[in-house]
């Protein structure tokens, strides 16, 4: 049997976010640890849910591609945030970044798994250049369920905005502007969990059989209230998924632990 398709104990997803190069609250210090610790844990995944710059320069692109080029998990999606489509950023994203739509599939032999051989991701922008709210396009509803078709996989959905509200993260306006129907469609393609960044405020909620995980800030500390800088390690083994809310800074963490869909 191929190396990649001997089966495993669990896939781990690092999922970190709001990196905010150029910002003045950027710590290269903090991130210079997440990185170190990420590379410790040996992630199958890194996805980044957007907000690599504070303000869509070329210069913080290229920084923040400089640090996460130092993340050693082969294996990374990028999106773009609201900051990096700010002066017409998202160009500066696609040249040095990448395309700001993309679908992965990879190997996903689980230990004890009978249903899923494949995990499948579908990253979108939901970004409005220059504005903080944001919006998935009813023209993309479709699309995002003909990307899941295969219920042979287990399905990840990225965006950079908040689909529910998310507590401590002030008024509602960061929730994309069709909200209700993205949901709609994420529950028809039986999507198993939602992750994104934006408010800086890491927070869970199982929602429709999904798990809706959001990140915060990892590298800087733009924080609110009482929220630490943090980033999350998303473990999935074959009959339950955990949720691990890591702070930045030290050695404290937050841990969930949900059961999978179809165990």
């Amino acid at each position: 049997m191929p190396e990649n398709e001997k089966t495993k104990k669990s896939f781990l997803i690092a999922q970190l976010s709001d990196i905010h190069s150029g910002d003045a609250r950027f710590d290269n210090d903090l991130f210079g640890n997440v990185i170190s610790e990420i590379n410790s844990k040996k992630p199958d995944l890194v996805i980044v849910p957007g907000d690599l710059t504070v303000a869509g320069y070329r210069e913080q692109f290229e920084e923040a591609k400089e640090y996460l080029n130092l993340i050693q998990c082969p294996q990374k999606i990028i999106i773009a945030g609201n900051h990096d489509c700010r002066n017409v950023g998202y160009l500066h994203f696609e040249n040095i970044i990448g395309p700001r739509y993309c679908t992965k599939e990879f190997p996903f032999n689980l230990e004890g798994e009978q249903l899923h051989q494949k995990i499948k991701i579908v990253a979108v922008d939901s970004n409005k250049p220059d504005l903080d709210d944001g919006e998935i396009g009813r023209d993309k509803y479709e699309w995002i369920i003909d990307q899941f078709a295969d219920n042979n996989s287990f399905k990840v959905f990225v965006l950079h905005h908040h689909l529910v509200s998310i507590p401590g993260t002030g008024r509602e306006r960061n929730i994309v502007w069709d909200a209700g129907d993205v949901l709609e469609s994420l529950k028809k393609a039986k999507v198993d969990i939602v992750i994104g960044g934006h408010k800086h405020v890491p927070y869970v909620w199982p929602l429709a059989g999904m798990l809706i995980i959001k990140s915060g800030t990892a590298s800087t500390w733009r924080t609110r209230g009482l929220s630490p800088p943090s980033y999350n390690l998303i473990k999935i083994t074959a009959d339950k998924i955990k949720v691990t809310i890591q702070n930045s800074a030290d050695d404290g963490k937050f841990e969930e632990v949900f059961p999978r869909r179809n165990s």
